[in-house]
């Protein structure tokens, strides 16, 4: 995992994303619309929306945005239909990406994607060329803080099925297999942990460097996805 810490490049997501916060609500507002028509408006009924709910108040979206997206969802006569797949490519020099999206027409999002791609020394490869590159991990990121006692985290939260759990300078990285990750995340919201980080992401299993000129195209390429609608999100095994 040399390079690819969890929370350094989390940190630099956010931080770069302050300014695109609306954007960020928009996103998981598509997620609260699937998680609601699989499997209804009722968090309490529904593990998946219970999910996207603690990721929404990770990245501080405010209760009013979420109540309201989980209201419209479950309306009569709601349109939002939304479809979700992945691509998979190699961005400059070769590193592997993994773009999830979530969109209501599926043609448009192709083009913006392979346009993006194109423009920056990427192309867009099969699927299963890099996905077996990356581990699926649940991931619950607590921001250190004094009224944390250490020991008795650690102690909840493998109590309570965590896989891994490593001890950052400003962060507590804990890590869960997916099928865990409800019920790890909801014994340690029960015990009043805040989160600044819950959800399943994907996770390279080795990370490459890139050249100065790679570095740009690749940030940019990035940049470029993220700054979709339609994208969710964006992985990649890029050492920074």
């Amino acid at each position: 995992m040399s390079g690819h810490s969890k929370w350094a490049n989390i940190k630099h997501k956010k931080e770069r994303s302050d300014a695109k916060r609306g954007k960020i609500f928009t996103k998981i507002g598509r997620e609260i619309v699937v998680a609601v028509k699989q499997g209804g408006p009722v968090p309490e009924n529904n593990s998946k929306l219970r999910d996207v709910i603690a990721k929404a108040k990770a990245n501080n979206m405010p209760n009013d945005n979420i109540k309201r997206s989980i209201t419209k969802a479950s309306g009569a006569g709601s349109q939002d239909d939304y479809e979700e797949f992945i691509y998979e490519g190699y961005g400059p020099g070769g590193i592997a990406c993994i773009v999830e999206i979530m969109t209501d027409n599926r043609n448009r999002t192709a083009a913006d994607i392979r346009h993006a791609f194109d423009k920056y020394g990427g192309n867009l490869g099969t699927t299963g060329c890099v996905a077996f590159m990356f581990d699926s991990l649940g991931v619950l990121l607590i921001e250190k803080k004094d009224t944390i006692d250490e020991d008795t985290l650690l102690m909840e939260a493998l109590e309570a099925g965590a896989l891994d759990i490593v001890v950052e300078e400003e962060i507590y990285d804990i890590t869960t297999e997916v099928h865990d990750f409800s019920s790890v995340r909801e014994v340690l919201e029960k015990a009043n942990y805040e989160f600044v980080e819950a959800s399943i992401l994907r996770i390279p299993q080795n990370t490459i460097k890139l050249s100065e000129k790679h570095t740009e195209s690749m940030e940019k390429l990035i940049d470029l996805l993220e700054d979709s609608d339609d994208v969710q999100n964006v992985y990649h095994n890029w050492e920074k």
